[in-house]
């Protein structure tokens, strides 16, 4: 019956439009919807149709926002595989015009960067969740605390980059650009996410868990070490790992903070460097003559970044696995 809707979908798509794939999975969503409905009402009775109606109407929106998805995750692929060659994980793009050149050093700057990042973040996301859940207990201070997680869950990406250059501008002077600088405004980022998501991992651990250890005789600080981050921590690790895609491929704040260059420098103390984001950007919006090979790095960057992502989800998922309470490990 599946079959038999796409095939009457493309038909419909052939003769009335183009084979344009949203269209064509609503189509298909819609004659399957009403042949199932049908076909159930008949010979299951109403109660089972709309049961079935329901699932097909699910089954589609979850494709339907699966699209956009893959689209984007074949386009990359598509148009960056081009330039995945040693060149371009090798050299950088000192001296370099038109063809040739790499990405080397805006991919040691964006994991110097944001290794940095998470290292300043995670503590103090995750003894800030601590605090809210095992010691605010409702007081005021933990009111305002969980009031500016929340505004700053939703503060634009260009503030925090303004922020982080208005603060070192105080210490370092007008046009200071460095890769702490650009640490720095990720971290406003990145830290309310990582409390948010730790603290709802905190809240999720079972009161019996700590009242068992407290009966024990156990402190509260080794409760919450030896007890309650053992139990979430693969939750925290995930939430973790969220929050470094979140911040990893950010762009507008890398732009002020760290800016650009064409040479490799790995010292986030010291002068500017190149990531991943900003290259992609420039490649791509200040393309030369011709444009071919500017392009062929823009996507190379952008699957780059995509790579780096999934491979630090697939490590969060191996950690999680890992330190889960029923692996006994």
């Amino acid at each position: 019956m599946l079959l038999a809707a796409f095939a009457v979908a493309v038909v419909l798509g052939l003769t009335v439009s183009s084979l344009n794939p949203v269209a064509l999975l609503v189509e298909t969503a819609v004659l399957y919807g009403a042949a199932i409905y049908t076909t159930s009402a008949v010979v299951e009775g109403r109660r089972n149709a709309v049961d079935r109606l329901v699932t097909v109407v699910v089954t589609t929106f979850f494709l339907l926002a699966l699209l956009p998805l893959v689209s984007v995750l074949l386009e990359v692929v598509r148009d960056g595989y081009k330039r995945f060659d040693v060149t371009f994980f090798t050299y950088s793009m000192r001296g370099v015009v038109g063809e040739g050149g790499g990405a080397y050093a805006a991919i040691m700057g964006t994991l110097i960067i944001t290794a940095l990042t998470t290292v300043v973040s995670v503590p103090i996301g995750i003894l800030t969740a601590v605090y809210l859940v095992e010691y605010s207990k409702g007081s005021r201070l933990g009111k305002v605390l969980t009031f500016f997680v929340d505004v700053m869950t939703g503060i634009p990406s260009i503030v925090a980059g303004l922020f982080a250059v208005a603060l070192f501008v105080l210490f370092l002077g007008p046009g200071a650009r460095a890769g702490v600088i650009g640490a720095v405004a990720l971290s406003v980022l990145m830290i309310p996410v990582v409390v948010r998501s730790t603290e709802e991992m905190l809240r999720l651990v079972p009161n019996e868990l700590r009242e068992a250890s407290y009966a024990l005789g156990v402190s509260r600080w080794r409760t919450i070490t030896k007890v309650v981050l053992r139990t979430s921590v693969a939750g925290i690790v995930t939430g973790v790992t969220l929050a470094v895609a979140r911040i990893i491929g950010e762009t507008a704040p890398l732009l002020v903070t760290v800016g650009t260059t064409t040479s490799s420098n790995t010292n986030p103390f010291s002068g500017r460097m190149a990531t991943l984001p900003v290259f992609s950007y420039y490649e791509y919006a200040q393309p030369g003559i011709p444009r071919g090979p500017y392009l062929d790095r823009a996507w190379a960057a952008a699957l780059t970044l995509i790579i780096i992502v999934m491979a630090l989800n697939l490590i969060a998922r191996l950690v999680s696995r890992f330190f889960a309470p029923k692996t006994g490990r």
